[in-house]
């Protein structure tokens, strides 16, 4: 699987600006997702007074966050449960596989789960000799391909129909399938008849959570396929992958939670199942493990807990920031190089890993405003990603050029008339640069503009120039 490098994104990007495939693939966002939100949110009057409301839930959990995981913690052992605190994502995979040896697991069911990715943990399976199958269908067909997630809720939407035929009939020629399909209800089907037997063959099932509900030791999944539910039965232990930020007081505080996820994810009301899970399974239970545990990361977590990124935990994973972001629409998820992508990713990537390594994310956007519109945590990214660009340029994470020009540029803007003169001289100039075309076709300093387009030649004047001669009603 590819390692996760947020330090490439400008490569990768530049690559998946040429890839014919993705842009096919990703042209689905803009006719899937975006409309079917934008129906289901004006259906619904009180989504604005809900988004309040999941925010003041959300701000007061992290404020009292201690208090509430212990809550969870007592109640959860109280049911039966077993609970598992893990500082890195190093523990974390330790915490898993200790799990699974002590039953002598050989192959594992697992939901799809973002703090599973975070940490690497398929990788870490296979090295200890247990096979990992993923049985969301989306997460199925990115584990065929050897691929990371390029999306929150739909981690295969950089695949085409005829790709995720070519890996079908490739992958499951061993179960006897041998025709190459064309039809996606089809595909689907295939894929359900292979993945079914996994379920009875694996020794522990391991799923994510949504929330954790602290008042019943509870956790919570939604999904639109039902695999998290068999995934979460038929094992002989039932592992919850989940992180610190997760925690809400109540049922009735998640039930105000789960009608904004849904209608901001892919536009339905509720998904197709909420599953709630409370402990093992107990006597007169039909189904069920006979262990719960539920392994809860920090990671990085707390340090943004005190800071000024603290907003970015009221995440809920929606995905609709990446949904209705011009950039995610153009690259795709994988340019970031991250496990978390998108916008959300540019402001979570540095607070879990440091702004070092992915000091592009941030810079990864026009600041038009859409992601922060449609979160239903109303957390103000472009807010946040400035703050790390600030963060970035203050740590001499940038480049030397890069920080010279901004501070020159500070300079310039710090001094109005200064400042007016350099504007003028250069409209101006470009203006005869570009006079017989119209254009700029290449520009000294400006070689990531120039390099994929024109620069557009001004007509000479600045804008306070034409604003004041307008002022003046000189046209």
């Amino acid at each position: 699987m590819n390692k996760a490098r947020p330090q490439a994104f400008k490569e990768n990007a530049h690559r998946a600006l040429g890839d014919a495939n993705l842009r096919k693939a990703l042209a689905g966002l803009a006719t899937g997702f975006i409309p079917r939100r934008r129906a289901a949110v004006e259906a619904l009057p009180e989504f604005d007074d809900l988004r309040a409301r999941g925010r003041e839930i959300k701000d007061h959990v992290l404020a009292h966050l201690d208090h509430y995981l212990g809550v969870f913690e007592r109640n959860c052992r109280a049911a039966g449960g077993q609970v598992h605190w893990c500082a890195t994502a190093e523990e974390a995979r330790q915490a898993v596989l200790g799990i699974c040896r002590q039953v002598g697991a050989r192959k594992v069911t697992k939901g799809k789960s973002m703090v599973a990715e975070e940490i690497e943990l398929n990788r870490a399976l296979e090295a200890a000799g247990i096979e990992p199958i993923e049985t969301d269908l989306g997460e199925y067909i990115i584990q065929l391909a050897g691929e990371p997630p390029s999306h929150i809720i739909a981690p295969a939407v950089h695949k085409t129909k005829e790709q995720v035929a070519e890996l079908f009939l490739k992958h499951h020629q061993k179960y006897g399938k041998t025709v190459r399909l064309s039809e996606p209800q089809a595909l689907t089907n295939e894929a359900r008849e292979v993945l079914r037997r996994q379920y009875f063959e694996a020794d522990v099932g391991i799923t994510g959570a949504n929330f954790l509900i602290a008042e019943t030791g509870s956790t919570t999944i939604v999904t639109n396929e039902g695999n998290g539910d068999l995934t979460q039965i038929l094992g002989k232990r039932h592992v919850v992958v989940t992180s610190i930020e997760k925690v809400v007081p109540t049922l009735e505080d998640a039930t105000v939670l789960l009608r904004l996820l849904a209608r901001s994810a892919t536009g339905q009301e509720f998904s197709a199942y909420t599953t709630l899970s409370t402990g093992p399974r107990q006597p007169g239970d039909l189904d069920g493990p006979e262990e719960f545990h539920v392994v809860i990361l920090d990671n990085g977590r707390s340090a943004m807990l005190g800071g000024e990124f603290r907003e970015m935990l009221r995440c809920i994973r929606c995905g609709a920031c990446m949904n209705h972001c011009p950039v995610y629409g153009a690259v795709g998820g994988h340019s970031y190089g991250s496990v978390y992508v998108g916008p959300m990713g540019a402001v979570l990537t540095p607070g879990l890993g440091g702004i070092e390594a992915s000091r592009h994310l941030p810079n990864a956007s026009t600041f038009c405003g859409r992601c922060e519109e449609v979160c239903p945590m109303q957390i103000p990214l472009p807010k946040l990603m400035r703050a790390w660009r600030e963060r970035a340029h203050d740590s001499a994470a940038t480049p030397a050029l890069e920080r010279h020009g901004i501070g020159l540029w500070a300079w310039l803007a710090s001094r109005p008339w200064l400042y007016a003169q350099a504007a003028r001289l250069a409209a101006r100039a470009l203006a005869r640069i570009g006079r017989r075309q119209g254009r700029i076709a290449r520009l000294p300093f400006a070689g990531g503009w120039t390099e994929g387009r024109d620069f557009p030649a001004p007509e000479g004047r600045t804008f306070q120039e034409q604003w004041r001669a307008r002022q003046a009603g000189l046209g």
